[in-house]
C-alpha cells in the first residue's frame, strides 16, 4: 500500500473546508489539514499575481490520486487547481494503517 499526501490550494478557507469534507466523507482522503493564510506570488496568463489562498493537505493512497483530483476538479472554482501528490516514504506504522482503513480500497 502506498500512501501520499496531496498538496491542494484552494481560493479561500471555505472552499478549502468544502473541498476537505467532501473528500473525507467520500473517503477518498483519511484526514485534511487546512492552512488558512498562505501567500501565494504565481504567473497566470503572463501577468504576475498575489493572492491570499488555503493550502489543503490529504492524506490518502496513491491508488486513489486520479479519482480524488477528479473531486477536487469538481468542486473546485479554478480553471487549473493546484492537485500535487508526494509520495510518504515513512513514518508510524499505526497512523499509515489508519489512513488505509479510512480510504476506500481499490
Amino acid at each position: 500500500m502506498e500512501i501520499i499526501l496531496t498538496y491542494i490550494t484552494a481560493k479561500d478557507r471555505e472552499q478549502a473546508r468544502m473541498i476537505g469534507r467532501s473528500l473525507v466523507e467520500e473517503n477518498l482522503a483519511a484526514c485534511v489539514n487546512i492552512i488558512d493564510g498562505m501567500q501565494s506570488i504565481y504567473r497566470w496568463e503572463g501577468s504576475i499575481c498575489e493572492d491570499n489562498e488555503a493550502v489543503l493537505i490529504a492524506k490518502t493512497r496513491s491508488s486513489l490520486l486520479q479519482k480524488l483530483t477528479d473531486r477536487v476538479k469538481s468542486l473546485h472554482t479554478y480553471s487549473c487547481p493546484c492537485i500535487l501528490a508526494i509520495p510518504v516514504t515513512g513514518g508510524n506504522i499505526s497512523y499509515l494503517d489508519w489512513i488505509e482503513q479510512n480510504t476506500r480500497a481499490e
